[in-house]
């Protein structure tokens, strides 16, 4: 386990007194490193948040970060995934609509626009402007946070216009996507020769899959159908184009769809869009946990081990571990039923960034875009790509600090129009949540051992449906929380 006791210094600060905001949630969790983290994280977007700009106020409010000159469209669905848990203090929706606003009559939304005149920015490798698709997944999370199936009813219109540029630009005649390496947004990763991207059309699969169950939300049987049906087209095809039986590894194409053998983490897309079945997934799971294809000590690394573009000395984004493929690759996890074992990866990357932020006595540390997957202290170095990585990134770091910390760490699911709360956890530990707005709602939930046992509190202004998992104890059991507050002993469950 990493030494990172000495953090404590540095943590010596009260950064919840920081926070100007008192409508933060606020965690509780055994390792107060944890928590501190998790404050800090919220005191920098304090910091790097931005009124807007450009002429006319076109630029809403959001996120900035160092160098910044655009509005990306994949950093900002990747914001909205963490300032969904700000209590409305940061709004997660208002730069997304931004994007809406800026659709084209052919429905492209591009992946850049200008922080000065709004204007889209195109480059050489590049030319139409696109990124990795993720507004369904990022709209279906908000439904989950604020429970309007209006705002789903509007957006829906935007996402199919968008998901109907994407297939009439790149889809090509063998049914799978064809966009320049350089919307996969993988640096230096070596994909010179690939022409389908593996990621890209997993992304546009999970597009497929999370349009179809927003129709299902919005009771629209036509929507869902026809999203599932191309769903499982582009699964057919990523299952007997991509899916190398020799390596037993999902793969980009050549030109002539030709598997490329280079084993990258952007396959895990594959996992988060449910493509492998129970089968494949399993094989796929294994090469995370062995230390010699991508188990590395910070998981999870870019490239595997055992790829001959891997090097110790990391260059660039080949080989350093990310946190935005940490995040893709815990929740594919889950999917595949290995909560225990995406918690354990959480908890160990979040170690190698409190590591990073402190690296040794008397020596500045920061958070970074990216980090060494075998040692600690470090971040990923910038040999191999100019600006890289980039200090206090937090589209993704937040990732991990805010998202994964409540969602996996923690270990809490919220759905407010299933009125659900669902807390599951390998084994009983003091840890919690307090005062998380679900919409007019305040809830808390905290566990903590006295002399009657293991107890979790719970403090709710409506009521709610509480399910608790205690995995490693095999208890399960779902209680209405009324309003009000309540408490209830595990033993008695």
């Amino acid at each position: 386990m990493i030494n990172h006791l000495y953090c404590r210094s540095y943590f010596g600060i009260n950064w919840r007194k920081k926070l100007k905001s008192e409508a933060i949630p606020s965690i509780n969790f055994y390792d107060q490193d944890f928590v501190d983290l998790y404050d800090r994280s919220w005191v920098w977007i304090e910091e790097a948040w931005r009124a807007g700009s450009g002429e006319n106020g076109v630029i809403p409010p959001y996120l900035s970060y160092e160098g910044q000159k655009t509005l990306n469209l994949l950093n900002t669905c990747l914001s909205s995934l963490f300032l969904c848990y700000s209590n409305q203090t940061y709004p997660a929706f208002d730069t997304i609509d931004f994007f809406y606003r800026m659709q084209e009559e052919n429905g492209a939304i591009r992946s850049n626009y200008s922080l000065e005149d709004g204007q889209p920015i195109f480059s050489r490798d590049n030319p139409e402007g696109v990124v990795l698709p993720f507004l369904p997944y990022v709209e279906y999370v908000f439904y989950h946070k604020i429970g309007s199936k209006k705002r789903l009813k509007e957006v829906v219109p935007y996402l199919e216009g968008y998901f109907g540029w994407l297939r009439a630009t790149f889809q090509k005649e063998n049914g799978l996507f064809s966009v320049p390496v350089s919307a996969c947004q993988t640096g230096n990763i070596p994909r010179k020769n690939t022409v389908y991207p593996v990621d890209f059309n997993a992304a546009v699969a999970l597009n497929a899959l999370y349009l179809s169950n927003i129709g299902d939300i919005l009771n629209d049987k036509e929507l869902s159908f026809r999203y599932k049906r191309l769903y499982f087209s582009l699964k057919t095809r990523i299952n007997s184009m991509m899916w190398d039986p020799e390596t037993r590894y999902y793969h980009d194409l050549d030109s002539k769809g030709e598997i490329i053998p280079l084993k990258m983490i952007g396959a895990f897309w594959t996992l988060f869009a449910e493509i492998p079945n129970e089968e494949r997934g399993a094989v796929m799971v294994s090469m995370l946990r062995d230390p010699a294809v991508f188990g590395s000590e910070n998981p999870f690394p870019s490239v595997s081990l055992d790829s001959k573009c891997y090097k110790e000395n990391v260059e660039g984004t080949c080989g350093a571990v990310i946190p935005l493929c940490n995040y893709i690759v815990v929740k594919a996890l889950e999917r595949y039923g290995e909560f225990v074992f995406a918690r354990e990866c959480a908890i160990r990357h979040v170690y190698y960034i409190l590591d990073t932020l402190q690296p040794e006595e008397g020596v500045n540390g920061d958070v970074w875009e990216a980090y060494l997957p075998m040692k600690e202290g470090v971040p990923a170095p910038q040999k191999g790509m100019e600006g890289f990585p980039r200090r206090r990134f937090l589209p993704q770091v937040c990732l991990m600090s805010v998202s994964l910390m409540i969602e996996n760490i923690i270990g809490l699911n919220v759905s407010l129009p299933k009125k659900t709360v669902d807390w599951t956890v390998p084994n009983l530990e003091s840890m919690g949540i307090h005062n998380l707005s679900l919409k007019r709602n305040l809830i808390s939930i905290h566990t903590n051992k006295n002399s009657r046992g293991w107890e979790i509190r719970l403090e709710s202004e409506k009521l709610y449906y509480f399910t608790i998992t205690v995995l490693n104890d095999n208890k399960r059991k779902t209680l209405p929380i009324p309003s009000g507050k309540c408490s209830m002993l595990i033993d008695k469950l």
